[in-house]
């Protein structure tokens, strides 16, 4: 609990200290995700639920809630490539995941009986972090999964959460650029900037009530040993006269 505790302080710390200068003005337009080397794809045919071709092939299953398989999964190479049973290596590096499964439909085209390939990245993640019930690491699982789907995912805010300004830092830590949102406002709904993208992190800060309960806790610790320590010291005089 107390490294939950220290991390979770460093966290608010980073978020309150640079949110001014590096708030952007991001105008939300979205740019659609392009696959890169080490994503890892999870592709399957729908005509053969379980495998691509008939014949299983050595490579992991993804495994949907309950055990059901949802198709294998592989990794893209280095190079762009994907490696895939009867096609080989299929280059994959750029495209978006619509291009990228149509691709590899026309290829399996010429060696099967009309597949329909399903691809989906599941390697991209956002970070859920503050006044969340559910703290963590999130996969992004669909095309364009908006911060409220993601606050359901991470079990809704918590009591302490301040719902006027929910944070995004975007860009990674080298060049982070912080939205906020007001989720009172419906406009925050339609605003195209709350698409998440890869390797977004979601602050959700604490609300006045929660600051003030801390900031009194915080005074109570400091208070305590001194109030002790008076006690001890007026003890002492009474039994001394």
């Amino acid at each position: 609990m107390a490294c939950y505790s220290c991390s979770y302080k460093q966290h608010q710390v980073f978020f309150e200290k640079n949110s001014g200068p590096y708030l952007t003005k991001d105008t939300g337009q979205m740019r659609e995700y392009t696959i890169h080397p080490q994503d890892v794809l999870q592709v399957r045919n729908l005509q053969h639920r379980k495998y691509i071709v008939d014949e299983p092939v050595t490579v992991s299953s993804a495994k949907a809630e309950g055990g059901k398989d949802e198709g294998q999964t592989y990794q893209v190479e280095n190079d762009g490539t994907v490696a895939l049973p009867i096609l080989g290596h299929v280059q994959v590096g750029g495209l978006s995941r619509h291009e990228a499964a149509l691709k590899i439909e026309n290829l399996y085209r010429k060696e099967l009986k009309d597949p329909i390939i399903e691809l989906k990245i599941i390697s991209l993640k956002v970070t859920l972090l503050g006044e969340i019930n559910k703290q963590g690491i999130y996969n992004l699982m669909k095309d364009k999964t908006s911060l409220i789907e993601m606050i359901g995912e991470g079990g809704g805010l918590n009591e302490r959460a301040n719902i006027k300004n929910i944070k995004i830092v975007r860009g990674g830590m080298d060049n982070p650029q912080v939205m906020e949102f007001d989720l009172s406002d419906v406009r925050t709904l339609s605003d195209p900037r709350t698409i998440l993208r890869h390797n977004d992190i979601i602050y959700i800060t604490q609300n006045k009530r929660a600051v003030n309960s801390d900031k009194l806790k915080s005074m109570s610790a400091v208070l305590q040993p001194i109030v002790a320590l008076l006690n001890t010291a007026l003890i002492i005089y009474t039994i001394t006269r």
